[in-house]
């Protein structure tokens, strides 16, 4: 089996020894993205509903420079600093997946992300 590297400068660089998708065996595997600009790669100023918006407009152009989209994805998790955001995020997420049958989900509150982001969301989801 091959694996195909993802890279796409509409979503921020990795920031670490990581791709930010990988695509092997019809699935892509996107890792986390938190809210970057793509285009400075500084995190972005506003609430957990701002970020939940970055995010989740990053994780769709990783997927769409994969071959993929929202629309093909198979499972998501999301990070939370705060479980008290779930709402919020919550709110965001559901437009991002609006007309689709939503994913699987899983979301957790963790102690800190990277950046000291407030929300961090990755995905895996079908690929051609």
């Amino acid at each position: 089996m091959t694996r195909r590297i993802v890279s796409t400068p509409n979503a921020p660089a990795a920031i670490g020894p990581y791709s930010q998708a990988v695509v092997a065996g019809g699935f892509v595997h996107c890792s986390g993205q938190i809210a970057l600009d793509p285009a400075t790669g500084a995190r972005i100023e506003g609430d957990v509903a701002a970020q939940a918006e970055q995010v989740l407009t990053n994780l769709r152009a990783v997927l769409e420079a994969a071959g993929s989209g929202l629309d093909r994805v198979l499972k998501c998790q999301v990070f939370l600093k705060d479980l008290g955001d779930f709402e919020a995020v919550n709110a965001v997420y559901a437009r991002f997946f609006e007309g689709a049958e939503p994913p699987a989900r899983a979301c957790v509150e963790v102690s800190r992300l990277p950046k000291d982001v407030d929300v961090e969301i990755d995905c895996v989801a079908l690929c051609d």
